[in-house]
């Protein structure tokens, strides 16, 4: 590739894709393209610009969609099967009056910060969203409330332990990478990670709520409305059922905590079980019966209820699938080895340097866990050269920095933007924002810890 003006390599690479990112907001928040459409054109610019060949530029996008939605899409698909049963069963609506009567109106969207960052723990950040989403319309429903003023704690809840608690594969490669204490690091993270959620959660989430007003996308807010006047379930089994995934997959990750190597049938059992997308499966059968069965409603209501909510999340999987594709050329192109090149010769603080490497491999990425694994190889040497840095809080520093500007090749901006129904320009100044001050909070939190530890 020849570079433009006289600039090195890596910073002709961070024009094109800036050049690239500029296109994409443009002509979905001006024209109003469509986004999907919009994302494929913004990856095969970038890769053309960046000199890849253009048959591997294209083997790029198809890969890159491809390994998104690979998992992706089964986990959408059953996780709107289980919201649609707890929809029609009226479990959602039971959950959020549980939660209006416990807490009050007034103060259900700190409830709902909890609930973000309990269901996350052991879940990747789209499951817990796919998870929680009816509780949110219909918590926004019954309190009046604005739709992000719920949603926003239960997304930095969500985020924040994607980022930073184990066992998330982010943060388990990076104290694999740095010879972290797992414990410790557990520990720190909470002592972090609640407070940077609190702030980017509750409090964020009332200021924007005042300042965008969005409705549910008419569909899926149909979709997970209560139909008639139903007999609603008990709380426990409600509960039971939507944590049953969680439950599951902590299983699993617990079982490999405890026997590492796997060596035992048992811990390869509740490894099988724990994987997200069996884990679901065995949820939404499960929900069958406990939502289904027991509720009343006969095997061709299920039926329907189970085909008949897919068709709203044709859009999201596509678009999603658009962000995979543009992640993949971004990654391919060599922006992110361009990125870290530059951030390598930065000549600051370590706790400072592995957030940094890990905030501008995730900007030019889009990936939590590429900027983790990435800047964990980077940061590793360097933290060996520093004997004396709390290495539990390098760990923090890195996932801290791998959440931080959420944009438009982030898998997750499309997923939040579509289920909220925001414009990009809603959601950069709602979701962006919020994604970067949990990173920002936990990185002075990170930085004030260092200072006792």
């Amino acid at each position: 590739m020849s570079t433009i003006f006289g600039l090195s390599h890596e910073a002709t690479l961070l024009v094109w894709t800036f050049v690239s990112i500029a296109f994409l907001i443009v002509f979905i928040a001006k024209y109003k393209w469509n986004p999907f459409v919009t994302l494929l054109l913004a990856a095969l610019m970038l890769g053309l610009l960046s000199g890849m060949n253009p048959l591997d530029v294209v083997k790029s996008v198809i890969g890159g969609m491809g390994g998104t939605l690979g998992k992706i899409a089964i986990v959408i698909g059953l996780g709107t099967m289980l919201g649609k049963m707890m929809a029609e069963s009226g479990g959602a609506e039971r959950i959020a009056t549980t939660l209006v009567d416990k807490f009050g109106a007034k103060r259900v969207h700190w409830s709902m910060m909890f609930v973000g960052f309990i269901v996350g723990i052991p879940v990747f950040f789209e499951v817990g969203l796919i998870l929680l989403i009816p509780i949110v319309f219909t918590v926004a429903r019954k309190t009046n409330m604005s739709l992000l003023q719920i949603g926003i704690p239960i997304l930095a809840g969500l985020s924040i332990v994607h980022g930073l608690v184990p066992p998330h594969p982010a943060p388990m490669i990076a104290i694999d990478a740095f010879n972290a204490d797992l414990g410790m690091t557990i520990l720190y993270s909470l002592i972090v990670g609640l407070p940077a959620a609190i702030v980017a959660g509750p409090i964020f989430g009332k200021y924007i709520g005042k300042r965008i007003q969005v409705q549910p996308p008419a569909n899926l807010e149909e979709q997970f409305a209560v139909k008639g006047d139903i007999k609603l379930p008990g709380f426990g089994i409600t509960l039971f059922t939507i944590l049953l995934p969680v439950i599951l997959m902590l299983a699993g990750s617990a079982a490999l905590i405890l026997d590492p190597e796997a060596t035992s049938s048992w811990t390869i059992f509740f490894e099988f079980i724990g994987h997200e997308v069996i884990a679901l499966l065995i949820s939404v059968v499960f929900s069958f019966y406990s939502l289904g069965f027991a509720r009343g409603f006969t095997k061709e209501d299920i039926s329907r209820f189970s085909s008949e909510c897919l068709a709203p999340t044709a859009t999201i999987i596509l678009i999603i699938g658009g962000g995979g594709a543009f992640k993949q050329v971004l990654i391919d192109s060599g922006v992110g080895g361009a990125i870290a090149q530059i951030a390598t010769q930065a000549n600051v603080n370590i706790i400072l340097f592995a957030w940094l490497v890990a905030a501008l491999i995730r900007v030019a990425t889009g990936s939590a866990t590429v900027a983790m694994t990435t800047a964990a190889g980077i940061v590793a040497p360097v933290l060996a050269m520093n004997p004396g840095v709390n290495v539990e809080l390098v760990v923090l520093a890195t996932g801290a920095g791998s959440i931080v500007l959420s944009h438009v090749n982030d898998a997750g901006f499309w997923m939040v933007k579509e289920f909220f129904n925001m414009s990009v320009t809603q959601t950069l100044k709602s979701w962006t924002v919020m994604e970067t001050i949990l990173s920002v909070v936990a990185l002075g939190l990170i930085l004030a810890l260092s200072m006792f530890v």
